[in-house]
Parts: structure tokens; sequence; C-alpha cells
């Protein structure tokens, strides 16, 4: 067997692999393309690049349509059939969803600088993708046995509502109706993103945290769960309907839930373990999040003042949604590559500098008169530290795992 074959061979043993490549790979280039943008909109290098499509929705879409699914996907194939007890994802379907979804985001790419039919074709694969891994994942929850298929229903709703975002995304591209957009923006972050990181916290920051804490109590409050997703959809709902004063009214329960999950789930205790530490740390940002979320509507709804700009959001989507995702990649790539699940220092530290880049991009927006400065360098510590992360692990990914076990 060819070097090129075998090494083929080891980057589709496994779902994740392929996937997670896709996605560390599109993590780097998605922000350099961003700090390209933002140098020279600011005047810090060069001037203003004329793209096809308005670069903020751009950017918005890479991210979350662009870059957490090819995690989210990877890790879903490789844990529904564990959850489920249901059938293993075939190779050609989850090669295919990678596939088309990396060659999507390509041509987007392209398109912003030659055509916007690219980008519309570059969407339009992407979405073939998400379609395949769609089916593939909703067949697994109707076929297997299981008898508790709570966490996997959420998330599955919340997939298909991810889908209905990159298709009204698609739409807007070709139509140019603001409302496609909003729907998109909103779908993405509070009935995608939001549901699935969050149910995936609910079912594995537990069970990952009484493997390795003496005498752990683990506690999964389903009817915490139910209260939460409600207050996200009624936020969704609320913010798509132009209401924002009145999101204080759903954002501080959920602090308050998330605040207290992160105490019972004990918090304190998971720094004795750096990997389990980082899945805390990241969910702990949640609650930070909406209190954030909460204040801004709350001034808005007294005031009529709406301060502090996108901080709230970034807190959400670099604090806890790019923190469990790397937390989540790296035990994933370490367990099926038969490593040792610890982290090295290194690693660790590259994981402080993630809570960095957040801090930087919120101090951002409650200080716009340097905005411009710390939206750059924001972007430049994320690039910095997930590129250094990605050079770590991404060679896991086209290697044989040091165990000499399959997969």
């Amino acid at each position: 067997m060819s070097k090129q074959q075998t090494v083929f061979d080891h980057m589709t043993a496994a779902p994740h692999r392929s996937l997670f490549l896709f996605g560390a790979m599109q993590g780097v280039v998605a922000v350099l393309w961003w700090i390209f943008d933002l140098s020279g909109r600011y005047g810090f290098v060069g001037t203003a690049t004329q793209w096809t499509v308005a670069p903020t929705w751009v950017h918005a879409f890479l991210m979350v349509y662009g870059f957490f699914p090819f995690f989210i996907f990877g890790f879903l194939f490789t844990t529904y059939p564990n959850w489920m007890n249901g059938e293993k994802v075939r190779i050609r379907e989850y090669v295919a969803t990678g596939l088309l979804m990396a060659v999507g985001v390509v041509l987007v790419y392209a398109g912003l600088l030659t055509h916007k039919l690219l980008v519309i074709l570059g969407v339009e694969l992407m979405l073939t993708g998400w379609s395949v891994a769609v089916y593939v994942l909703f067949r697994i929850l109707l076929t297997a046995q299981a008898q508790d298929k709570r966490h996997a229903r959420v998330t599955s709703a919340a997939l298909l509502m991810g889908w209905f975002g990159v298709a009204a995304y698609l739409f807007w591209l070709v139509s140019e109706h603001f409302m496609l957009l909003d729907f998109a923006r909103q779908a993405g972050l509070w009935l995608f993103l939001l549901p699935i990181v969050l149910t995936v916290s609910h079912r594995m920051i537990p069970f990952f945290s009484s493997r390795v804490l003496d005498n752990y109590e683990m506690v999964r409050p389903f009817w915490m769960l139910w209260l939460m997703l409600a207050c996200i959809v009624i936020h969704a709902c609320l913010q798509f309907l132009g209401l924002a004063a009145y999101l204080w009214l759903v954002d501080f329960p959920l602090m308050a839930c998330a605040a207290y999950l992160s105490y019972r789930w004990e918090l304190q205790r998971s720094f004795q373990v750096s990997l389990l530490a980082v899945l805390h740390i990241s969910f702990a940002w949640f609650s930070i999040a909406m209190l954030l979320y909460g204040l801004q509507s709350l001034i808005y709804f007294v005031s009529g003042d709406l301060l502090f700009g996108l901080a709230p959001l970034h807190a959400l989507g670099i604090g806890f949604f790019s923190g469990m995702i790397l937390a989540m990649a790296s035990r994933v790539t370490l367990g099926h590559s038969g490593r040792p699940l610890e982290l090295d220092r290194a690693i660790w530290l590259l994981f402080l500098g993630f809570q960095a880049t957040a801090v930087i991009r919120i101090f951002a927006d409650l200080v716009p008169a340097v905005a411009a400065v710390f939206y750059l360098l924001a972007a430049l510590v994320w690039l910095g530290c997930f590129g250094m992360w990605a050079f770590r692990f991404v060679p896991i990914y086209w290697r044989a795992r040091v165990d000499g076990k399959p997969g």
C-alpha cells in the first residue's frame, strides 16, 4: 500500500478525523480572512477590499455555519451510535459530508473575490453536505433501540434548525431579503449552536467529571434543561421580532440555571484535571454571556440605551462555543488516537489564551474609542492560539493510533 493510500485510510478510519481536520483548517483560514478584512477596513494595512458580499455577514456565516459544524458533525457521528447503541456511520457518509462542506467553503472564499454566483454555489454545496449529515443522524435516532434518546432528540432538532438557517442564508444571497438573513443569524446562534452545545454539556460534563473526580455526584436535572431550552427558544423569537427590551425576562433565568449547573458540576474541583477544567471553564462563560445579555436588555428596557454592543455575543461565541469546541475536540482527538487523556502545559496555556481572546473582544465593545485596535488584537490572539492548537492536533488525524487499535 502506498504512503498516500495509508494517509487516506487513516483520515477516514473514524468519522471525527476528516471532519476535525477540515474544521481546524477552516478555523485558521476564516480568521485569517477576517484579519485581512479588518486590517484594510480600519486602515492598519492597505485599503478596504471590495467583496461580493458584505464581510460582516460573511464572517458571521463562516463562523456559525462554516466552522463549528465540522466539529459538531465529527463529534455526533462518533457519539450517536454510542449514546443510543445504534448503527455506525458509514465511511462514504461522513466523507461526503466533510468534502461537500469543505469544497463549499472554498467556493465561498473564491466567490468573495470574483463573483457572487460562486458564493451561492458554495453555500449550496455546504447545504448538501449538511443534508447528508442530518439524514444520517436522524436515521440513527429513529432506528436505534435505546430507551433514552432525550439528548439526541434535542441535538437532532437543533441540527434541523441549523439546516433551515443555511437555507435561509442561501435564499438571502439570491433575493437579498433581509428577513432571511436575520432568520439565518438568529437560528444559527439560538436554535442551532446554543441548544447543541448546552445539551452536549448537560450530558458529557457530569459524565466526564464522574470518571476522574472522587466521590462525585453526577447531576443531570432534565427539568432544568427543558427550562433552559424553552428560554433559548423564547429569546430567539423575541430577538427575531425586534423585542430586545424584553430579553432579560428569559436571559436572567438562563444565567441563573447555568451558574447553578456550574456549581453543582463542581467547577472548583475540576482544576484537579486540566482536560476536565477546560470543559468547566468554557461552560462558565455561558452564565457570563447571559448576564451580559440580560443587563443589556434590562438597561434598554429602562432607559432606551443599547449598551455593550456585541460583547454578550462574543462572550457566548468565543468563551462558550469556541472554548467548548476546543475542549471537546481535544478530548475526542486524544482518546480516539490512543493517547493519554491529559493536556500538557502548552495546550493548557493555549486554552487560557482563548479566554484572553474573549476578554479582549468584550473589552472592544465596552470601550468604543479603542474598538478597532481590540477587534484586530482579539482576532490575532484567537488565530495564534487556535493555530498552535491545530499545529499540534491536525497531524494526529492522518496518522495511525499510537496504541495500534483501529479507528
